[in-house]
């Protein structure tokens, strides 16, 4: 039986922000998902938090069926506001948060900046850990703006499996349906906010326990980094899902479930 409850959308933080709720019982779970990825590109992962959680996948301002326009600023502070604003319009008392890749950004930074009433927990999934002086993200902004225009054009899955040739039919089939809605504005603000914001100078301040969840073949976050990371943020913890790349639950569904174990407070 299916998980998803309803889409909705919520004035917060000034601007439309639209999520999908499913579960709706036990601990809010708030998912972030990444640069190019709609909130409903998310739903499988949705609906098997959802048999445990109440969880509300959103929809990040410029992308899937939130506010986009040409003035609307699509800093990671904005985004970081919206998540705090977004807990508060829905009233609550206690919440996860995860986010995969530029959700954990966000994430990162919502927990340093607003620290709101009742975060509970975070889950920082494969970060990217580009920024000032350090070596740029591995994929380049091209990859995202020219399937963008592909989609805002109109494109098959076909089409889309030269961009991600591992994933499945329907993955692929959704991806095309839903990525014209990223606004190629707020995309390539998030990529060169990628290497102008230092996320590693919020780790010292996250007040909350927080797990690193990382791609073992992905290159986003490496050996490296992840000494840096522990010794930034000494009470975090960390996971590694060894056969997923960056997109971890595309290319290892049940090992990304394994890897949160009882950290939300029971198995996934």
């Amino acid at each position: 039986m299916s998980q998803y409850l309803y889409g909705a959308n919520v004035q917060a933080n000034g601007i439309r922000q639209h999520y999908l709720r499913y579960g709706g019982r036990g601990l809010p779970v708030i998912l972030i998902p990444g640069i190019t990825s709609p909130a409903v590109t998310w739903g499988f992962v949705a609906e098997r938090l959802g048999r445990h959680f109440d969880v509300y996948v959103l929809d990040v301002r410029g992308r899937g069926l939130s506010q986009a326009s040409p003035e609307l600023d699509y800093s990671l502070d904005a985004q970081a506001a919206d998540v705090a604003a977004l807990a508060a319009a829905l009233k609550l008392p206690r919440f996860a948060v995860v986010g995969h890749s530029m959700g954990g950004r966000i994430a990162i930074r919502m927990a340093r900046q607003f620290n709101p009433d009742g975060l509970d927990r975070l889950v920082i999934v494969d970060p990217p850990v580009s920024g000032p002086g350090r070596r740029p993200y591995p994929s380049g902004l091209a990859w995202y703006t020219d399937s963008i225009r592909q989609a805002q054009a109109g494109m098959s899955a076909d089409d889309m499996r030269a961009f991600c040739p591992t994933w499945t039919e329907q993955q692929l089939q959704l991806r095309a349906q839903w990525l014209h809605t990223c606004d190629p504005r707020a995309i390539e603000a998030s990529y060169y906010g990628f290497h102008e914001d230092d996320i590693h100078q919020d780790l010292p301040h996250l007040r909350v326990p927080t797990l690193f969840m990382l791609a073992g073949r992905g290159g986003v976050v490496q050996p490296q980094d992840v000494r840096e990371i522990a010794e930034l943020a000494p009470n975090a913890s960390f996971v590694t899902v060894e056969n997923a790349g960056h997109m971890i639950p595309w290319d290892d569904e049940e090992g990304f479930y394994q890897a949160f174990g009882s950290f939300l407070g029971t198995p996934v």
